[in-house]
């Protein structure tokens, strides 16, 4: 597999709430984050079709890493529920 990542990744042990009207609002693991975005595990949920874009908080067991909710867009989704986001 070739790699394209423009951003290097680091894993973290964040959740994201992300909220989309369509859906309502969820709290699921991170998996990882970059400078250009980050992937959740959503295989416990719905998953909004590519191109989506979802309101995000990234929070830490020290409390949100942003305060207000940030725009971002589903760019990929893998067959075990994993989803990538990017900053938009």
């Amino acid at each position: 597999m070739i790699e394209h990542r423009q951003f290097l990744r680091t894993p973290t042990n964040a959740t994201v709430v992300m909220s989309h009207p369509g859906f309502g609002t969820i709290s699921v693991p991170a998996r990882d984050l970059s400078e250009g975005g980050i992937s959740v595990d959503l295989s416990q949920h719905f998953r909004p079709p590519v191109g989506t874009i979802v309101d995000v908080v990234i929070k830490r067991y020290t409390g949100a890493i942003n305060a207000a909710p940030v725009k971002m867009q589903v760019r990929h989704i893998q067959l075990n529920g994993i989803v990538g986001l990017a900053f938009v």
